[in-house]
C-alpha cells in the first residue's frame, strides 16, 4: 500500500523485486559454487575436514555443485520455490557447522596493517541474508522475467 504511493502515476513494481534478489542471490551461489569447483574439491574438502563439518569428502562434490546449478536455477527463474529448498539447507548447514562459531557479524576487523584492515572469519550475518532472500522467492514465486513467469503464460493460453 505504502509503495503505491510512491510510485509514479499509480502503477506498482511488486514484480520486480523477486526478479532483484533472484539476480543477486543466483549469481551469489553461483560464484561460491564455481570458486569451489574451479580450485578442485580436494581443497574444499580439506576446509570441510579442518572445521569439523559432517560427510567432508561427499560434501565437497554435493555443495559447490547444488550452489552452481541451484544459483543458475535461481537466477533464471526456473522452478525457483523448489530449487531454493536445498540452497537454504546448504546455509543451514554452513551457519550450524562452520560460521556460528564466529558470531553473528560478517565482517570482522580484528587488526590494521600498513596494507590495510586485517579481517576475521565471517560469521552467520550473510547466511541469514541468503535464507531470508530464498525464503522470500518461495512466498512470492520467480516473478516476471523468469523462465517460470514464461511457462505459466504459455499454460494460460
Amino acid at each position: 500500500m505504502l509503495f503505491k504511493l510512491f510510485s509514479p502515476l499509480g502503477k506498482t513494481y511488486h514484480q520486480y523485486a523477486p526478479f532483484i534478489l533472484r539476480l543477486v542471490i543466483g549469481f551469489g551461489f553461483m560464484a561460491h559454487g564455481w570458486a569451489k569447483l574451479s580450485r578442485g574439491t580436494a581443497g574444499f574438502e580439506k576446509l570441510l575436514i579442518q572445521t569439523g563439518a559432517p560427510f567432508a569428502h561427499i560434501s565437497s562434490y554435493i555443495v559447490p555443485f547444488t550452489e552452481l546449478l541451484g544459483g543458475l536455477a535461481i537466477f533464471i527463474g526456473v522452478c525457483a520455490s523448489i530449487t531454493a529448498i536445498p540452497l537454504i539447507i546448504t546455509m543451514i548447514t554452513a551457519t550450524l557447522t562452520i560460521q556460528v562459531h564466529y558470531g553473528f557479524s560478517s565482517v570482522k576487523t580484528i587488526g590494521l596493517t600498513p596494507n590495510g584492515p586485517l579481517f576475521g572469519p565471517p560469521g552467520y550475518e550473510i547466511n541469514l541474508l541468503y535464507i531470508a532472500g530464498l525464503i522470500s522467492l518461495i512466498i512470492t514465486g520467480a516473478g516476471m522475467f523468469s523462465i517460470d513467469a514464461l511457462i505459466a503464460k504459455r499454460k494460460a493460453l
